[in-house]
């Protein structure tokens, strides 16, 4: 099995996942590096989900090995992994709708105050997180909707607000499953920019079918097609290689 790279934070070596027979991820060697945008990309099906809910311990790998700062997790539950400090998104936005938007930050800063089992505490007490709630809803630019209800907030902003409760956990890595799916134009280039802005200083993996959002973001990209890893490297880089233009459009001979 081959060493990860020194500023790798997290990497699989031989990831594999069968489902009944069927091989939906194959052998999968996989660096991500500290400090930078990572995209996983490929057609339908090519397994861009499958690696991704493997490295985050939704699903258990048929073989392979997952390394977070050098350490073996591939056993590892997935709160477990989450408070190691690998937090992902979902593709449908998770927050609490008849909560509002401070009051969903506040939820999610619980844990880190150590108050997340703590349901009899006066509202008192947690005021006290105000301020770092406000910072935080601040940041991803909902200061405005502080005092709504998250069901009342357009969809980009319900994605903003999902990335200021993951934000709330502090974590060095962040994982986003499809951020941009089903959004506008005007609610990409915000959250693109919000991903930006809160990449600094931590790691960021993404899964993302929009390739213009691919090519501004990223450092690196990983294209997987039917389960394996195609092509790697900068966007410029795996965007010219023919198999890949090949797995997104087919051969010229077909």
């Amino acid at each position: 099995m081959s060493s990860s790279p020194a500023d790798a934070i997290l990497s699989a070596r031989g990831l594999t996942k069968e489902f009944l027979g069927f091989r939906a991820v194959s052998d999968v060697d996989l660096d991500v590096r500290e400090g930078t945008i990572h995209a996983l990309i490929g057609p339908n099906g090519a397994g861009k989900t499958t690696v991704f809910n493997l490295l985050t311990k939704f699903l258990t790998p048929s073989s392979g090995t997952i390394f977070f700062r050098g350490d073996d997790i591939t056993g590892v539950k997935p709160a477990d992994v989450a408070r190691l400090g690998l937090v992902r998104s979902f593709q449908i936005s998770a927050v609490f709708p008849h909560l509002t938007v401070l009051d969903n930050v506040r939820v999610a800063l619980q844990r880190k105050a150590g108050l997340d089992t703590q349901f009899w505490r006066s509202n008192r007490v947690l005021d006290r997180l105000d301020d770092e709630a406000n910072r935080l809803i601040d940041a991803v630019g909902l200061s405005a909707f502080a005092g709504h209800d998250a069901a009342e907030l357009p969809y980009g902003r319900k994605r903003a607000l999902e990335i200021a409760t993951t934000l709330a956990l502090d974590p060095p890595v962040l994982l986003f499953d499809e951020p941009m799916a089903g959004m506008g134009v005007e609610d990409i280039g915000r959250i693109s920019d919000l991903i930006r802005r809160i990449a600094k200083g931590r790691t960021v993996l993404m899964v993302e079918h929009n390739l213009s959002v691919v090519a501004d973001l990223c450092d690196r990209v990983t294209v997987l097609a039917r389960g394996e890893i195609l092509a790697e490297g900068d966007y410029d880089t795996v965007s010219s290689d023919k198999r890949v233009r090949e797995a997104y459009m087919g051969s010229e001979d077909e």
